[in-house]
């Protein structure tokens, strides 16, 4: 199975990692952090901010591998501080409403400075 990394310029980018890789009927998008694509720094010092920034990245990346959100399967969310979950949550609801992909919440292992959250998706488009 031949995989194919996906690019958006609607997302952060690192040399460090891909975006996303679309393999198969798969396509898995890298943890994503909630920076503004067009200024290259974090959008808020709230968790509802950067968390709809990062889902904003995620959706983007998603749809340059042609998948959307109705075909994620499985999301990874890390966060800074634990106490952010509620206002995780708060705005995850707003994007997953009815029959929500699977997902696992951890804490965020490194400490970068005003990074509260980031996101993993893995789509199923077969």
């Amino acid at each position: 199975m031949a995989r194919q990394i996906i690019t958006t310029a609607n997302a952060p980018s690192s040399p460090l990692y891909s975006q996303g890789v679309k393999a198969g009927p798969h396509v898995l998008v890298s943890g994503i952090v909630g920076i503004d694509p067009s200024t290259g720094s974090l959008v808020d010092n709230t968790i509802q901010a950067q968390t709809r920034q990062a889902l904003t990245n995620c959706e983007a990346i998603l749809q340059a591998g042609g998948a959307s959100l109705d075909d994620v399967i499985e999301v990874g969310v890390l966060l800074t501080d634990p106490a952010d979950f509620a206002g995780l949550n708060e705005e995850y609801a707003r994007w997953f409403g009815s029959e929500p992909p699977t997902r696992y919440v951890a804490k965020l292992g490194v400490d970068l400075p005003g990074l509260l959250v980031s996101i993993r998706m893995t789509a199923f488009v077969g």
